[in-house]
């Protein structure tokens, strides 16, 4: 009999120590990193969306991240396939693959699959559309909410463009394909892995402000600049990446409609709800082993944890 073949997922908030624990990690075993932020993908976006640096990547092999450019159309059905075949390469090669990151719907439908979803219906996108522009996007996005809670609480209240696809998707009705991306399953059981899902968290004043430290800190290593050149390349503030956090606040400044201090401070919050949104999400998840960061002993302490729990489970020798 084949065995399955082993997997170790890191998941948290963000700005929790994801990707430095992995690296750490790296230190001690054979591991490739495969990224689940569905906003690394993007090439060119590297300040604010928190990518690993080059000293970590040279540290960890990452997969998954530089994947497209800002315009291109980038979703779970497509992570999924990319992930699954980057994971089978890293086993080949005898290391352990670790997925790594905080977008939930992109750990789902790897671990769980994805439900089929219906094609794109341009008569209803026009007419969603339209609605976001006579009332708003966090009015379109009630209007989901009223359709389906969860999914709500899982998209920032100004993503359009997911917004527009998870009210389609709930109002087709009966699913007949996977072309546009599909939607996570949350019934189905994790099998074909010899699995170990750990959590990382910290007390919420403390990664709240750890967050806000570190938006200052992508501030100073050039976020407006990042911001300035993405619009000059012509990737407008309506695309799907241009709409996350820091980049839609930095656009305004660019464009002279808002100040620097608002915008930061815009960014601190939303990052601030978006981490509480992801840990509602994970909390969900009852194959995840939560680890406080900071009770463990911070990055070196939790990465021995890890490091213990994956030898007990056999997923290395």
């Amino acid at each position: 009999m084949v065995s399955a073949p082993p997997l170790l997922v890191i998941v948290g908030p963000t700005g929790v120590g994801k990707t430095a624990v992995a690296v750490r990690l790296a230190g001690a075993i054979a591991i490739e990193a495969v990224n689940a932020d569905s906003r690394q993908v993007y090439r060119g976006m590297d300040i604010g969306t928190g990518k690993p640096t080059p000293e970590e990547q040279r540290s960890l092999r990452h997969h998954l991240i530089d994947v497209v450019d800002p315009d291109e159309p980038y979703h779970a059905a497509r992570f999924r396939a990319d992930a699954l075949e980057a994971i089978r390469q890293t086993g080949a090669r005898g290391a352990l693959p670790v997925l790594v990151g905080g977008t939930g719907l992109y750990v789902r439908a790897l671990l769980k699959g994805l439900h089929h979803a219906p094609p794109a219906d341009s008569a209803l996108r026009r007419e969603l559309e339209a609605y976001a522009r006579a009332h708003g996007v966090p009015a379109l996005h009630a209007r989901l909410a009223s359709l389906d809670a969860g999914a709500a609480q899982a998209l920032h209240p100004n993503d359009r463009v997911r917004i527009v696809r998870a009210i389609e998707i709930r109002m087709r009705g009966t699913p007949v394909g996977p072309e546009d991306g599909g939607a996570a399953d949350w019934s189905r059981t994790i099998v074909g892995w010899r699995l170990v899902m750990v959590g990382l968290s910290r007390d919420r004043p403390a990664l709240n402000q750890a967050l806000a430290d570190r938006a200052r800190a992508m501030m100073s290593r050039g976020m407006i600049e990042e911001v300035r050149r993405l619009l000059a390349d012509g990737h407008d503030v309506t695309l799907p990446s241009m709409g996350g956090i820091g980049y839609r606040q930095f656009a305004a400044v660019v464009k002279g409609t808002m100040t620097t201090e608002a915008a930061l401070a815009l960014m601190i919050r939303d990052t601030c709800r978006y981490a509480k949104r992801q840990m509602t999400w994970f909390a969900r998840e009852p194959e995840i082993h939560w680890i406080d960061v900071d009770r463990a002993g911070g990055i070196e302490g939790t990465a021995e944890v890890i490091l213990k729990r994956v030898a007990q489970e056999g997923l290395i020798g």
